[in-house]
């Protein structure tokens, strides 16, 4: 937002220097990122008269111009203009004048031989928005030409500066003059001189069909203005300055009318020529003006060609929303008219259209056609519909005075609104909240009413006060972002300053600390990092589909976003493992020898059963480590099955966990003989496995390609019962252990887990140890069956075993390993 200090000051009394009004705004919120002087591009340019003209000896198209700028001797100045002639008034830059507008600095120069002592300039050269080609006339742009020698700035409109300032899309009210004096009216303590409201124009309803009211009400009104009698021509120069300097091109009494108001109050309104309308409908068979009825507001149909009034053609889609007359699109809904109704020079009768269109809707419609428009960034941040019809009602007043309209009628439809309830800004709680503030003299203490009345008046803000606090009525310019009473403390605090109030603790100061489940996250971090993972973090948006290869429908189903910003990051992703594995092959294709990291966080699921949002450990170890390569004679090797589970299996000790692997044959993106169900407190906790041969082709990975994922939440419960990760003393064992040897013939599908958990619960209490150290298959072990071979340590807490109770609890084992699994003592 382009913000003239001259208009601004019209607006508010305030006289602070710009660089200082520029910090206060920037501390409030609104960030000024540039000073723009306006005088800068016309010093050194003043007044000159043209007293002769005299073609260039040596150049067909160049003249030479005796120009008098009121010193003792006339200028002799080499110009290119085909519009210079004598006894004309025109902007002079003398020698050493500085024009940045074309980065140039005038000196003295000879121009095919013939010497030449400053420039003769156009608007173009200083600055300024201009259709002609040439030199500017200032008999023809100005009422009256100031003296020779006068500095021409001032009577272009150069002598002001301008605020540019970034508006945050909580702020709409920051994209109108009267918002911005609002604002400084707030800060500076300043008066505030608000324009007169202009006398309203009586409505009737809008006789719309039923679609196009429901249309309406969904953004909230839309109502048109029957005006007559127009004379179209140039804008006066005061109303141009002022478009100038807000970065607007001037157009024609109308139009810049309309954008004017946008600029002062943030309503955007459109123009529609009537009879251009009429030749679109019926009724222009009959000779007749298009009515009121055969206005409609729909959707897009797909494929709609809609010519817009910049030129540009496009190809609409149901995104966008538009205007239409007989059902002819006549403008993109609260992005740009149309070229079929747009108006011209010879425009007598207009529909002034304000409306209010939903938000969401127009972003869609701005979106779907890749136009961006003055009118759009106002309506994609929201605007009251309180100031709507308010400013058709200037618009009005002012197309009466400048380009004699006459009013005919005005139609409306709205959506029924209840009335805004007042907030309730208990006295207490803005105290509580802000705590005590300066008050000189380094006093503190708490803000004295006077002062918070004073800043929420200065806001537009309606008070009635009782011993406990106010009764605050929102301003429609803030009701969007003053909705509710801790909105309103803001607002005072950040008019204030924070910079005024006291730094100080809560009392009582309560000790902060981190939950078990935090606790327990960050050790397994830890953990994973001391395996050798690198902790990655990617985007929680993602593609459509999927590049993994998955059989499952459920897996790759993936929840859209209602308001995309880009297509390719349009969906929540479903799982952590699809970009580990992109961000492998990305560091194997780097050159690196190995990819071994880790995720967590969240993911989101689109149907089913369940939560929608889970926490999730996902991991994937692909290729070496550079830091191995000395064991391994320089050749990089890449971990198999086990070792690579090892790694996992190291991290996870940090929690103290107990983990079970059983046979995982059937996920779409494991190798179905090199795969595991990781399994906590016997429930299914998720999986670790080799990638599936196809999976790694088609990702161009190594076959020795390894991934893991976890559910979070079922480790960190498991991991914070009774604090079991936490060390607990345990005496030093005095007296000796007795180990035996135990080797089985066991069937294939009988998991070595599953004989650990028998075996340790059949030799309790004795039992101290159960570890698997060697598994066999081959022609001494009958097909279809394997030999495990366990070693068993036994003790006693305080006394020696004796030879019959160690045999007494082997035997046991023994026995119920036979019974479960059919287990047979190996010869």
């Amino acid at each position: 937002m382009r913000v003239s200090l001259q208009w601004l000051r019209e607006l508010v009394a305030c006289d602070l220097p710009p660089a200082d009004l520029a910090e206060r705004l920037s501390v409030a919120g609104f960030e000024v990122e540039e000073i723009e002087d306006l005088a800068a591009r016309a010093a050194g340019v003043v007044v000159g008269f043209v007293a002769a003209r005299e073609q260039h000896p040596n150049a067909d198209k160049l003249s030479v111009c005796t120009v008098a700028i009121g010193a003792a001797e006339p200028l002799q100045i080499v110009c290119g203009a085909s519009n210079v002639r004598a006894g004309i008034h025109v902007a002079v830059a003398t020698v050493g004048a500085y024009l940045p507008a074309v980065d140039l600095t005038i000196k003295p120069a000879e121009l095919r031989g013939v010497a030449s002592s400053g420039m003769i300039c156009s608007l173009a050269e200083l600055g300024l928005a201009s259709d002609s080609e040439g030199i500017v006339i200032l008999d023809e742009a100005l009422e009256s030409v100031p003296a020779l020698g006068t500095p021409v700035g001032p009577s272009l409109g150069l002598d002001d500066q301008v605020l540019e300032l970034a508006i945050t899309a909580n702020r709409p009210d920051g994209l109108s003059m009267l918002g911005i004096a609002r604002e400084v009216a707030a800060l500076t303590a300043s008066p505030l001189t608000l324009p007169a409201a202009a006398p309203p124009v009586a409505a009737e309803p809008l006789p719309a069909e039923p679609e196009t009211q429901a249309a309406i009400e969904a953004g909230g009104l839309f109502s048109v203005t029957a005006l007559s009698g127009l004379r179209v021509g140039p804008s006066p120069r005061w109303l141009q300055t002022r478009l100038e300097r807000a970065g607007l091109r001037p157009i024609n009494t109308i139009v810049d009318v309309t954008n004017l108001v946008m600029l002062e109050t943030g309503q955007p309104l459109h123009a529609f020529d009537r009879d251009r309308l009429a030749s679109l409908s019926e009724a222009a068979s009959a000779g007749t003006a298009a009515q009121p009825s055969a206005l409609g507001l729909r959707q897009a149909r797909a494929g709609e060609a809609f010519a817009a009034l910049d030129g540009t053609g496009h190809s609409l889609s149901p995104d966008a929303l538009v205007v239409t007359v007989a059902d002819q699109p006549v403008a993109l809904a609260g992005v740009i008219g149309g070229a079929n109704s747009s108006v011209q020079e010879g425009t007598t009768a207009i529909w002034l259209e304000a409306a209010l269109f939903a938000p969401q809707a127009v972003r869609r419609s701005a979106r779907s056609v890749g136009l961006r428009t003055d009118a759009s960034s106002r309506f994609e941040k929201g605007l009251p519909r309180e100031v709507t019809l308010a400013a058709a009602d200037r618009a009005v007043a002012l197309l009466q005075e400048l380009a004699g309209a006459t009013v005919e009628g005005r139609w409306l439809h709205q959506r029924p609104e209840l009335p805004r309830q007042p907030l309730r800004l208990e006295r207490d709680a803005l105290h509580q909240l802000l705590g005590p503030v300066d008050l000189g003299d380094e006093d503190f203490g708490d803000l004295p009413d006077t002062e918070v009345e004073q800043i929420l008046s200065a806001l537009g803000c309606g008070l009635t006060a009782d011993d406990d606090g106010w009764d605050v009525v929102v301003p429609p310019s803030r009701a969007m972002d003053l909705t509710r009473p801790v909105d309103l403390i803001e607002e005072v605090a950040r008019l204030v300053g924070y910079d005024r109030f006291a730094s100080h603790l809560p009392d009582p100061i309560a000790p902060g600390g981190l939950s078990p489940e935090q606790q327990a996250e960050r050790r397994l971090r830890v953990a994973l990092v001391q395996a050798g993972l690198q902790e990655t973090c990617s985007l929680s948006l993602t593609a459509a589909s999927s590049s993994l290869q998955r059989q499952d429908p459920a897996a790759t189903q993936r929840i859209p976003l209602a308001n995309p910003l880009l297509a390719d990051y349009g969906h929540l992703r479903s799982d952590l493992v699809e970009e580990l594995l992109l961000a492998a092959r990305r560091n194997l294709q780097a050159g690196r020898p190995g990819f071994w990291a880790f995720e967590i966080g969240h993911v989101f699921q689109a149907s089913g059963k369940g939560e929608r949002q889970r926490l999730q450990l996902a991991g994937v170890i692909c290729g070496s480590r550079g830091s191995e390569l000395w064991s391994s004679g320089g050749k990089p090797q890449a971990p198999d099955y086990f070792r690579a589970r090892g790694v996992l299996q190291r991290a996870l000790e940090a929690l103290k966990l107990p983990m079970e692997d059983r046979r995982l044959s059937d996920h779409p993106l494991l190798h179905p003989g090199r795969a595991a169900q990781l399994v906590v407190e016997g429930r299914p906790a998720g999986w670790f496995g080799q990638l599936h041969p196809e999976q790694a082709e088609a990702l161009d990975l190594p076959a020795l390609t390894h991934v893991f994922q976890l559910e979070l939440p079922a480790l960190l419960t498991a991991a914070t019962r009774r604090n079991r990760w936490q060390p607990a003393f345990a005496p030093f064992p005095t007296v000796p252990a007795s180990e035996r040897d135990l080797a089985l013939v066991v069937p294939d599908a009988v998991a070595s887990a599953q004989l650990l958990t028998a075996i340790r619960k059949a030799g309790k209490p004795l039992l101290e140890q159960a570890e698997l150290i060697d598994r066999y298959a081959g022609e001494q072990v009958a097909a279809g069956s394997c030999s495990l071979a366990f070693r068993l340590r036994y003790r006693a807490p305080s006394r020696t075993l004796t030879d019959s109770e160690v045999d007494t609890a082997h035997q046991t084992i023994r026995a119920a390993l036979e019974k479960q699994f059919d287990a047979q003592l190996r010869a």
